[in-house]
């Protein structure tokens, strides 16, 4: 039998450590004289102690490792429950690993949409848009009805998703409840369509453009500035026009409507 003390030297637990984990249930000397109280230990009790070291020192809690000494009584036992939580472990860093690339493209995108706002000038302007690949639903009904397209495609293509989310409008007049729309995504090429989503190319060309800052309620105003500037042009438009939205209510928080951003795409004949 082993004093406090000596088994104290080894284990390689303090004497204050060896009496806590006593309190705890967790090392319980095998003799405790009923008279001075000693403690003392046996060989047993070093393979107890060495293996509650190991467990520590793979990061379990006391919690954790009382819970696996009552339910392994031999090695085998132990490697078993080890290897369990091992694929346990294995999974969570699979997940963290995809809530990880999740977080990253919404840090990028807000900050893309910050810079955007800070380098934008919000007037009318006209530029030449590339041909992109999206995947859409088009779908009919009011305006507001688009946020079940985009979460149809979030669902089904999210992961292929390589741009902002857009709005294209086939219409060439406001329509109040049966508007001619295909919420879309830029998507990557992996991106696999079904009877309800399309994957295509959408074509580019020339485009007036302007960017709107504030509520998607206030897009009427913006609308009247690119259509003005279009009528002075004496510019042909072309449909589907885009609303590209570079910043609205995001994953985690809704926003502040004032600081949307949406780009309104009007094509016009070259």
């Amino acid at each position: 039998m082993f004093s406090i003390g000596q088994f104290s030297r080894v284990s390689g637990f303090t004497v204050k450590t060896l009496r806590f984990y006593h309190e705890k249930g967790l090392l319980v000397p095998p003799c405790v004289d009923d008279e001075t109280g000693y403690r003392h230990y046996n060989e047993a009790s070093i393979e107890r102690a060495r293996v509650i070291a190991a467990l520590r020192e793979l990061g379990f809690s006391l919690a954790d490792v009382t819970e696996i000494l009552a339910q392994c009584d031999d090695e085998a036992d132990l490697i078993e429950y080890l290897q369990s939580r091992k694929a346990a472990l294995e999974q969570r860093m699979r997940a963290d690993r995809k809530l990880v690339v999740q977080l990253d493209k919404i840090i990028s995108n807000e900050r893309e949409a910050r810079t955007m706002a800070e380098s934008a000038t919000f007037e009318v302007e006209e530029k030449d848009l590339e041909p992109l690949l999206i995947a859409g639903v088009r779908m009919k009904g009011k305006y507001s009805d688009c946020g079940k397209g985009f979460a149809k495609l979030g669902r089904a293509v999210g992961r292929f998703a390589c741009g902002k989310p857009m709005n294209l409008y086939y219409d060439g007049e406001y329509r109040e409840n049966d508007a001619d729309m295909e919420p879309s995504f830029p998507v990557k090429p992996a991106a696999k369509e079904s009877s309800e989503i399309s994957i295509r190319e959408l074509p580019g060309g020339r485009c007036v453009a302007l960017l709107h800052r504030g509520p998607y309620d206030e897009l009427g105003r913006s609308y009247e500035k690119v259509f003005s500037y279009i009528e002075e042009k004496g510019y042909k438009t072309l449909l589907p026009s885009r609303e590209v939205y570079l910043k609205g209510p995001g994953m985690i928080f809704q926003g502040n409507p004032k600081k949307y951003l949406t780009e309104i795409q009007i094509f016009v004949e070259a």
